[in-house]
């Protein structure tokens, strides 16, 4: 039996979650599916500009795991890039801090 994730912390909601090349018709776009702890693992690191070490202790989970999905971030990103396709983030193995209610809000790992 497979052992099950764990959720990852995340400290933010993006505002937008779709980002595709300007000019480009939607039905002719392929999509890349960015997860909320994969632009979590991204905004640490290159707008926090923490290190891997700190990011890892912030999104509650171990530094290999941190590193393995910052570099599946990267690669989608760079996918998206490069081959033009749009971006799309939503789902993930995640928990967002606790809020105004003071309960931790959930959500389910989403595949693609």
């Amino acid at each position: 039996m497979v052992r099950p994730h764990k959720l990852r912390h995340i400290h933010f909601q993006p505002g937008v979650t779709y980002f595709k090349p300007q000019g480009v018709p939607m039905r002719q776009l392929e999509e890349v599916c960015l997860s909320l702890d994969e632009s979590e693992a991204m905004r640490l690191k290159h707008l926090e500009e923490l290190d891997q070490t700190e990011s890892a202790k912030k999104m509650k989970i171990s530094q290999s795991t941190y590193q393995r999905v910052l570099v599946s971030a990267n690669k989608k990103i760079a996918d998206a890039l490069i081959n033009g396709k749009a971006i799309k983030i939503e789902g993930g193995n995640i928990q967002f801090p606790k809020g105004q209610g003071g309960k931790m809000r959930r959500m389910k790992r989403f595949r693609r």
